[in-house]
């Protein structure tokens, strides 16, 4: 069986829909989970992968359906959920996205990984996700830059660093853009051209 489909494998079997409206499902332990959203660079998914394989431990790639919410938690475990909108289906889709980016970049790892939807606010699901996976590490990847991003950030606060003041795991932050060069603002934001 090749490495994709040991991956696609793993994932069928285990997919965890982490503070989802499921059934509560066993999530890898030990494991290092990277949080990926639709489109972002592979780097992110590659860097997380090459941790995973030195760690010996299995991959949780995991997405956050920010337009759905926890309304309550079963002592069983199960999670119920509500969406912000009816139209549910732009985080089926953005999810259908992510595990095919995973499948893209996972393909030849090497490591057995799996998918995970989670909803609400980033950085507690990606935090609530490490507790019940006892995770090794967590690697989320930067911003992009932009004057959207940075009004966003004022009013959520970044998630590595939400993640960093909220619970006790290491955290990988992983750059998305290329680095700023000598002379330029690391600082400056990129305005929309008129």
């Amino acid at each position: 069986m090749s490495d994709a489909e040991a991956g696609a494998d793993a994932q069928a079997g285990m997919d965890a829909e982490a503070g989802a409206d499921s059934e509560a499902v066993a999530v890898p332990r030990r494991a290092v989970i990277v949080g990926v959203i639709p489109d972002q660079p592979q780097r992110v998914l590659t860097e997380a992968a090459r941790y995973a394989r030195l760690f010996g431990a299995p991959l949780i790639v995991a997405h956050v359906d920010v337009t759905r919410f926890v309304t309550y938690e079963d002592p069983d475990g199960y999670v119920h959920t509500a969406p912000i909108d009816l139209d549910n289906s732009a985080g089926e889709a953005q999810l259908a996205r992510v595990r095919e980016a995973a499948v893209a970049a996972l393909g030849g790892a090497g490591i057995e990984w799996t998918t995970a939807q989670l909803v609400g606010d980033p950085a507690l699901a990606l935090k609530q996700l490490a507790e019940r996976a006892e995770a090794r590490l967590i690697v989320v990847g930067t911003r992009r830059r932009g004057f959207g991003e940075t009004v966003r950030e004022f009013f959520t606060g970044s998630v590595a660093a939400r993640l960093a003041h909220r619970q006790s795991r290491p955290i990988l932050v992983v750059p998305l853009d290329d680095p700023v060069q000598g002379s330029d603002d690391p600082w400056a934001e990129t305005w929309p051209q008129a």
